[in-house]
């Protein structure tokens, strides 16, 4: 192959490259160049104020063919102090995520107290299983007339001045289950007016 002949096979393949360059380069130019997408807000979602309170943590014992497996579980109240409250149970290999568990579940079973100012509004009794207690409405400084359970999930649900009694029972769950048995018994003012279609404004709830 002569000199010649390289010469002119370089000139073809640079010519070949810089059509193909041009080309491509033609290409970038008409097609639409792409936007990128907008970074999305991350949404600041507000944790609410609520109030946590363990009950009983209790060890639990499993015994299977191999021995006895250990694990806990945990009662909670969480409330807000302004008439939300609610209770859950959690149970885990370990306390903190049992605690956590049963906060979840607490969070999620919340109900609403009617409040009479810093009481309740009527007289009312709560039985589950082998717990009972009365609840009635107390003048403003009585405070919260309770103990145990009963007392924190007063508290949280805001009410300041109540009297109660236990009838039956000290377990704990029974206690806190018989006590939102009450809770969820109890009626406003304006609910019992709802309810018989009148107007409140004459309605005065029999302590």
């Amino acid at each position: 192959m002569t000199e010649e002949t390289k010469k002119e096979e370089t000139k073809v393949e640079a010519t070949e490259q810089d059509s193909g360059e041009q080309v491509e380069a033609k290409e970038a130019k008409k097609a639409p160049r792409k936007k990128a997408p907008a970074p999305r807000k991350k949404q600041q979602i507000a944790a609410p104020d609520f109030e946590e309170r363990v009950v009983a943590v209790n060890r639990v014992a499993k015994v299977v063919k191999g021995g006895r497996r250990f694990s806990f579980s945990a009662l909670m109240i969480v409330g807000d102090k302004k008439g939300k409250v609610g209770f859950g149970l959690g149970k885990a290999k370990e306390v903190p995520e049992a605690i956590r568990k049963a906060t979840q579940a607490a969070q999620k079973s919340m109900i609403k107290v009617p409040l009479d100012g810093g009481t309740i509004p009527h007289i009312t009794l709560g039985e589950y299983d082998a717990g009972k207690i009365l609840f009635k409405p107390a003048a403003e400084g009585t405070g919260v007339k309770a103990a145990g359970a009963c007392r924190s999930i007063m508290e949280l649900a805001g009410v300041r001045d109540v009297l109660t009694k236990s009838l039956r029972g000290n377990n704990p769950h029974n206690i806190v289950k018989a006590t939102f048995q009450a809770l969820k018994q109890l009626r406003s003012l304006e609910q019992v007016a709802e309810i018989r279609g009148k107007e409140s404004k004459g309605f005065r709830i029999k302590q």
